[in-house]
Order: C-alpha cells, then structure tokens, then sequence
C-alpha cells in the first residue's frame, strides 16, 4: 500500500460488546432489494461443484504486496505535491514469528499467540490469532451490493482442513449481520450442523461457531453463511464512494479497501495475513455497470430484471486483504504492449485519457519487474482503479490495484514536474507489491517492513531505470533518508519489525519506519553486497517463497546465500531496534587518523545509558582523494581509523549509512570548502547538511555553526541540495515561530537573502527545453523566495493569478501553481481565499483541486482562519482530504494556536466523524499539537488528553509529545546564539 504521506489509514473504531445468536431459521436481511439475486447467483455458483465439492488451493496456482518522519520542517513554499497526511506529528518540509503451526488445542475465539514461543522469536507473543484448529482452503463469495439502500447481501462459502479435533470454529467478523450459518462435508454435502451457536467479540473482531459436536480432524468442511452488511462511507471494508453524476446529483461506486484487517467488513474470514486461500468472487449488478474483482471474468449470466451475476476465475493462493471487487458505471483505457492486458478506470466525471501515462507506465514496469525478478506477473490482467475516495495512496490488491484519483491521473500537457514523478513512483511501489507482498507475504504484520520497504526501495530502483534524467537516488538522501532518520530520532518511534498485538495496532505502524526505513536498510544492504548480488537474493527468496509466508529471516536466509556473507548478523540489529546511532569524529592529525564513537540520536537530546545499548555494524564508506572504502565497518562502540590525507575525507559517503555524522566545526568548515571546490557527490552535500541541521537541533552542534554552514551553499548548483539547505532553513524559523516578531523577521530576512540570488538567477518562466530536475529547482526557488518575502517573485506571483483569476488559465505554470496559491493567500485577503474556494469547487482535476485546497490554511486573516477550519469539515470536502486545508495553518503561529483552540472546542464532532481507529484523527491530532514550541503549550496538549481515551492514536501523540520537546530544548539551548548570529549578519 502507497501510504499518501507515509502512511494515512482509516477503519471503524471496534465496540467492546458481545452477542450470542441462536440460529435455527434464516431471516431475511433488513434491505430493500429482496435476496433473490443474491440467492439466485450463489444456487448458480455451488451447482457448479457437485455436493459443494469447492476447488481447494492445492490446484494449477502451486506451480507457480515524511511525516513526523522529518525534523519540524517549515512549510512556507508549498511548492510541490502534497504525497499525503501527515500522519506523524510535524510533516513540515516545505511542501514537499512464529509460524501457524502450534500444539496448542485451545480453541478460544481468538487466542494470544504466546505460550511456547523461542526465545529468538518473542515478536510474536501476546498476538491475538484466530486458533489453529481448522484451515481455510477456498472461499465462495457472491456479494449484491444495492445502491439505494446502500446495503448489500452475500454468502460465502469457506472449504476449510480441520486440523485438529473441534467442536468450535472462530473467525473474523465486523458489523456484519450474519443471518444463517451451517457446516456441511465439502465431499457429498451433508449436513453436519444446520443450526450452531454463534456468538460474537467485537472487541477482537471475532464470531464464534459453536458446533455442539465435535468434527475429527482431516476432515474437509464447508462452512456456508448468509449475511447483510452496509456499503459504508468510511473507505474501509465493502464500500461507498461518491462523485457528481452529469446531471449534477452524487452517483455512487461500490469498491473496497481490505488492508489490514477490513476483509472482515465485507464478509466473515480468516483475516490473517498467514491463512492465505483462494477466492471464487460473484458480483450481482445492473447489467450497465462494470464489475472488476482480482480475476477476469469465467462467467456473466443474466438473472432478472436486467440485473446481472458475474462470476470471476479463481484467484491465486494469496492472503485476504488483497482482494478486491469493484461495482459502477466505470470507463477504461487498456493497452496490450505487456503480456497480459493493461487497463486503467476511472469514473464517468473524469477524464479517461488522463490514465495513458499510468497505462504505458505499468506495462512498461510489469515487464521490467518479470526480468528484474525472473518470476511472471501470474494474474491474467491488470487492472488499475482511480477512486473518489480512498484513504491510502493507493492498495496493491492482486490485479486490482485501486489508488486515489490524484496517484493514478495525470494530465501530462498540464502537470507539474513533482506530481508526474509522484504517480510514476505509485504506481510502481503498488507493481512490485505484486511480487513483494501478494506473491511472497509477511507472516504476520510485525513483518510489514517487507512488503512496504521492498516496495518503497523497489520504486526508486525502477524509477531510476526509467527516468535517470530524474537522478531520483540523489533525492532520495534528502526524502526517504531524511524521513527515516526525522521519525527515528524520536523516544516514541518503533523498530522496523515492531511487535503488533491487536488489530487496532496495525495502522498506526504504516509510517516512515516501515516504509522509509525499512527501505534504507535495503538500499544499505544492497549497496553493501552489490546491485546485482542483491537482486540474486531477491530472485532466490521469491521463487523459493513463492505463494508463501515468510519472515524478516527468510529475506536474509536468500541474501546470505547469494552473497556468500552473514547478512542476519549485519542486517537484523537494524530491523529489531529502534532508533540509529550518530557517529561521532574526532582527528589526531600527528598520527593521520580518527577516532570514531557511535551512541544513540535522540532529537531530544536526553539519551539514557539504558537506552544506549545497542552496538551497530556501521558501513563508515570512508570518501577520501582515492576514492571510497566501502569495506570500513565500526562494529563496536569506538575505534580509530588510519585516513591517508587528513585534508579531506568525509564518512557516509553517498550518504547510504544509516546515521547521523557530527564533526568537529573545523572538518565541517573544510567540508564546506571541499562541497566548493567539487570534491563532494550532490548526496554527500545534500546529506551532510541534513545531519548538520539535526544535529544542532539535538544539541550535538550550534545552530549558529548550521546558519553559517548554510549561508556558505549561496551558490550551491543542485536542486537536491537546494532542496536540503530550504528544509533544514525552515526548521529553523518552524522552531521559532512563537519567539519575537523581530527574530522571526530577521530569520525571514536570512532566508530571503539565501534564495532570492538562486530565484532570480533561474527565473520562472518554463519552456520545452526545460528538464525535470530543472523545473522542480526553479519551482523550489521561486517559491521559498516569494515566501520568504522577496518583492519581485512575490510581485510575480499575483500577476500570474491575477491573469490566472480573471481567465487566462495558462498563465499559471503547473509547477508554480502551489507556491503562488501559498504566496498571494499568505500576503492577501478574503478576494484571493474567495478566489481559490472557487477554483477548488470548480477546477476540473484532483490535482488542481488539492493544489487549491491545500493552500488555504495559508490565510492568516483571523476569520479566513475560522472559515478554513470549518470548511475542512464541511461537505465540500472529501474525508480523505480533511487534512489538506489544515496543512497551511502550520505555516503562521496564529493557524497553529487557532488550530488547536478549534480541536478542543470540536473533539466531540471530530471523534463522531474521525473515531478514533481512524488513523486519520491521529493525523489531525498531530497536525494540531506538533507545531508547538513552549512547555506551556505543551502542557495544555497533555492536560487535556488526561482521562481521555487515546486508543487508536497513542503512538500520534507520543511522537508529536517527543517533537515539541525537542523544540523546547533546541530553542533554550540555542535562541540566545542564534540572536547574536543573527546580529553579527545584519539581519537583526
């Protein structure tokens, strides 16, 4: 799954209530279609196995998946596309095991997986797992969705193995009304319960079968039930999604999102990522809509009343929640260069050519990603779904792949340079799911790390290939890296493979640990073995895995054995803990040497001795006049090293350690002149200013040695690096935005005086001949000048949508389109809010939509403030986008204080409409309490979640707690440095 800004998830929040039924007779559902169809297509279905004899898995398949990530960054610029919410606490960069098989017998509806478990595999206690006790094989799933009543009937039939002997059968269930349940042998049908015992754990998700008999194990069994559910609003399990019709009346898809634990919404399962089977799907339509489900279609009937069944081939052995079906009134592009049909849909209200570059693309990636990992893409089709709403970025269900409409469209003749290179890095991050997550899957989701760290490091991999105009690995130092080491920095971070107990956990572990980080392992172990070595790991644990479950272990197990070296012993310190280590340098010149230590970075500067412990194998990739020695490694706390010529040499070449660097100020000086004089990779630049800015923000360095360092880039090439030097800037001025006014001005005056040489030295005007990177720098530039108040890009930026306004549409280049929103709403009033209210409600793509609203927290008028936190909640705004409006508040002391007051005045409403196992209310909680900067703002954050309920959003919480903090002390240590900086400047 695509994360939209490492990683934004929404599901219901679970009632603690159980209930027992009794059933004896089935009851009609309360809907207003009768279950005709539904019963109609489902006696089709199973007169198709005689005596319910089901197709098992053992079949053909055998033979053949920045948040609070960054330091508090500031969000002037806003010039470029928003990836997603923040769903850590400040996401200010200017916009930019155990195995299933136990002795245990006790079949409790839904037991702790701990008892028995070695000593190497404690992630795994204290699980909540379905028992062991029967097996799913095949499932029979036939769903008639009605869009009226907006309810849906369904049966699903489940071939199960009994394991053992059992009396009870338990599996997964969630606001459900199941109206009928039986058990009968899968061989001849018969009868072996008509009428159990059901009762049900909301709590744990669970319903209990009571079979008031015992069934002796390996026997095949087919358990049958009927049920109703509601096509809910909430983009979680069987679902709405709404989208203006042509007559200007909301018309309606039915589709789904599974990941992690909502397949248990749409129809009882054994929701566990390990109990994979395969899957027969129905879908009961209007004849005039589209149905989609992983497979192609086997057969479509006519039923009645010119309604439809459709039935779907059998899918692969995969694991729940990557299936997916989809019913509406869809259009589709299909291209045929790959082996098997590519197509692209999208609702009636958008526009179907906007889905070529994503068609070409995927094919194009399909057949690199069958090369690259010898293994064929096994389903028979790819489809791709643009859905109106949709809470992650994009799910990588097994040839269904569905994404946000803004990460699958594009108009390529009016789009800016940043989001082009965002669908391309989707798109491909959800196709190597096909093989890193749905081909091979993670035991369970303590293991998450390798469906999304694969997937993350595998985009960038395969973007590089396709564009390496892009030069995507140098600003991968300053994203990913960044966004791992920025999260990781924090007390309340996690280890890459972070024990998850209960379903409500998983969400909140879709962040930059798992995705970002778990990357930059990859990308470290890779660079450590070789490319080629590396990819050899990855062919031999996919083949040998292959429709499989496996562990962080098996990885390194292929790996190991590719390369010939220990990779566990090196990789698996880096997986299992949290946090990294800072490394620091100190020279003995006489002796041509140095002397390094590594300890553990906290941002908040406040290391316990306990929380020291861990002893990282450093890769030091010593950069000196000769060139780089990859094979130095710090195993140990400390040990001096011979350097040939101690005039220059830098550690972390290419910046693929995962660590921050501290220097002493005169190597950082020299350092600087060597970035001058060429000697340094726009990496190495662009890195060692990320670890100067983190390290005077945990006090390891001064924040007036950063300035200086910074000041020194003035005339700095690269856009990467331009990119770094306006981050690390504004996290600064993030972290005095409630000091004086005069500061403040004067640090504005600093950048100002940083950007506006490079701004006015690239221009703004864009032609043909422009490439990618250069059409981000001067995207990047003019839009941290005019933010920082420079007269002439900000004069600029109202003539261009003064024009833009009044008409002239091509007046506003896509890739200024952010930044001059930002610019003339931050420095005008009501007529330009008025304005992009408009364009919002009225702009023809998602991608101009979410540019407008994004911008509109930048209002600092007190009532466009009021008007923009209230307009986030109103209904002209999708749930998935509530954030976007919120974003921009963060920019101005006076959004942040106002932005917090409202969420205390409204937590009711927020709660009713984000409850709290929404990890879209832990987004907003965070975005409302990370920009603070003073003990007593924080004190009023914690006074007033004491006594409350923070289940679902704790980890949010905790790490917006950890960010304030490390502001507070940044700001006590340094304000009085940075003043005097600031005065011996001029700019104060």
């Amino acid at each position: 799954m695509q994360p939209v800004l490492r990683s934004f998830r929404c599901r219901r929040a679970p009632k603690t209530k159980t209930k027992t039924l009794a059933i004896s007779h089935p009851t009609s559902s309360a809907t207003t279609r009768p279950a005709t169809a539904t019963a109609t297509a489902t006696a089709t279905i199973l007169q198709t196995h005689s005596h319910l004899h089901l197709h098992s898995h053992t079949t053909n398949w055998q033979s053949h998946a920045r948040g609070l990530a960054t330091s508090a960054r500031h969000i002037a610029p806003l010039n470029t596309t928003t990836r997603s919410p923040p769903t850590q606490a400040h996401t200010n960069r200017h916009i930019k095991t155990s195995r299933r098989h136990c002795s245990s017998r006790r079949h409790n509806m839904c037991r702790r997986e701990a008892e028995g478990a070695d000593a190497n595999m404690d992630i795994s206690k204290g699980r909540e797992v379905l028992p062991k006790n029967v097996k799913p094989l095949h499932y029979n799933v036939t769903l008639d969705p009605n869009f009226e009543s907006f309810k849906y009937t369904g049966t699903v039939a489940i071939e199960l193995d009994v394991v053992e002997d059992t009396e009870s059968i338990s599996l997964n269930a969630l606001e459900l009304d199941i109206t009928d349940t039986k058990l009968v042998k899968t061989s001849d049908g018969s009868v072996i319960a008509a009428s159990p015992t059901l009762s049900h754990d909301e709590d744990s998700q669970t319903t209990k079968i009571d079979l008031h008999q015992s069934v002796p194990a390996n026997t095949k069994v087919t358990l049958v039930q009927n049920f109703t559910g509601t096509l809910n609003d909430n983009m979680a399990g069987f679902y709405r999604s709404s989208y203006k019709g042509a007559d200007g009346s909301d018309a309606y898809i039915a589709t789904t999102q599974m990941e992690p634990t909502d397949c248990r919404r749409a129809f009882p399962c054994f929701d566990e990522p390990a109990l994979k089977a395969t899957f027969t799907v129905t879908l009961v339509a209007d004849k005039k809509l589209t149905c989609l489900s992983n497979m192609d279609v086997a057969s479509e009937k006519e039923i009645e009343n010119g309604r439809k069944a459709v039935t779907f081939n059998k899918t692969p052995l995969m694991s729940t929640y990557l299936l997916a079906f989809i019913v509406g009134e869809l259009q589709v592009h299909e291209i045929n260069s790959f082996r098997v049909p590519v197509r692209v849909f999208c609702t009636p209200d958008k526009d179907i050519t906007h889905g070529h570059f994503s068609a070409d693309l995927a094919a194009r990636t399909l057949k690199f990603y069958e090369e690259q990992f010898d293994s064929e893409f096994p389903l028979p089709k790819m489809d791709m779904v643009a859905i109106p709403d949709f809470s992650a970025g994009a799910m990588e269900n097994w040839g269904l792949v569905t994404y946000r409409v803004v990460d699958l469209l594009l108009d390529e003749k009016n789009v800016s340079a940043s989001t082009k290179q965002r669908v391309a890095e989707v798109v491909q991050h959800e196709l190597a799911h096909q093989w890193f997550g749905n081909l091979v899957t993670m035991d369970f989701w303590d293991g998450l790390w390798l469906n999304e760290g694969f997937a993350t490091w595998m985009s960038w991999y395969s973007c590089n290939i396709f564009y390496p105009e892009w030069k995507v690995w140098e600003g991968y130092v300053t994203d990913n890296l960044q966004s791992a080491l920025g999260l990781d920095s924090l007390r309340s971070s996690h280890p890459i493979e972070v024990p998850v107990k209960r379903a409500d956990e998983i969400n909140q572990i879709f962040d930059a640990i798992s995705y970002s980080k778990g990357s930059c392992v990859l990308r470290m172990i890779s660079k450590h073995l070789g490319e080629d070595v590396f990819m050899q790991g990855i062919r031999q644990y996919l083949k040998k895995h292959a429709y499989g479950n496996t562990t962080t272990g098996d990885l390194w197990a292929a790996l190991s054995n590719a390369s010939g070296k220990d990779v566990e012993r090196v990789a698996d310190i880096w997986t299992k803990n949290i946090g990294f280590p800072v490394v620091t340098v100190t020279e003995d010149a006489k002796n041509s040497s140095i002397h390094v230590k590594q300890n553990r970075f906290l941002r908040t500067a406040d290391v316990k001795p306990e929380e020291d412990k861990v002893l990282y194998p450093v890769f030091l990739g010593l950069r000196t006049k000769d060139g780089i020695d990859e094979e130095l490694t710090l195993n140990k706390r400390e040990a001096d090293f011979k350097v040939p010529d101690m005039d220059f040499f830098k550690l972390n070449a290419d910046h693929s350690g995962i660590y921050r660097t501290s220097y002493q100020p005169e190597r950082l000086k020299k350092l600087g002149e060597n970035a001058k004089a060429g000697k340094l990779s726009v990496e190495d630049r662009a890195g060692m200013i990320a670890d100067a800015g983190a390290l005077s923000a945990a006090g390891y360095q001064k924040t007036d040695g950063l300035l200086s360092l910074v000041k020194g880039f003035d005339t700095e090439p690269d856009f990467v690096v331009w990119d770094e030097l306006a981050a690390r800037v504004g996290s600064v001025r993030s972290a005095w935005i409630f000091e004086d006014q005069k500061i403040k001005d004067a640090l504005k005056a600093f950048a100002r005086d940083l950007y506006s040489k490079k701004a006015h030295e690239l221009g703004w005007e864009f032609s043909e001949k422009d490439g990618h990177i250069e059409q981000q720098f001067k995207s990047l530039m003019f839009g941290t000048a005019a933010s920082a108040g420079d007269e002439k890009t900000k004069k600029a930026a109202f003539d261009m949508f003064e024009k833009f306004v009044a008409g002239d549409r091509a007046a506003l280049h896509p890739n200024l389109r952010s930044s001059v929103y930002g610019v003339v709403l931050s420095n005008g009033g009501k007529k330009e809010y008025d304005a992009l209210v408009k364009e919002y409600e009225t702009a023809s793509s998602s991608d101009e939509r979410n540019a407008a609203l994004r911008s509109l927290g930048r209002a600092r008028d007190p009532e466009l403030i009021q008007r923009t936190l209230a307009y986030s909640l109103s209904k002209h705004v999708k749930e998935q986008d509530i954030y976007l409006p919120l974003a921009g508040l963060r920019a101005h002391g006076e959004g942040i204080e106002a932005f917090w007051a409202w969420m205390k005045k409204n937590w009711d409403t927020l709660k009713q409409k984000m409850p709290p196992s929404f990890t879209l209310l832990g987004s907003v909680v965070s975005m409302a309490t990370s920009s603070f900067t003073k003990q007593e703002q924080l004190d009023d954050v914690n006074k007033f979640f004491e006594g409350k309920s923070t289940k679902g959003f704790d980890r949010n919480l905790a790490q917006s707690n950890d960010a304030v903090k490390a502001k507070i002390g940044w700001l006590e240590r340094d304000s009085e440095s940075v003043t005097a900086w600031l005065k011996e400047n001029k700019y104060l």
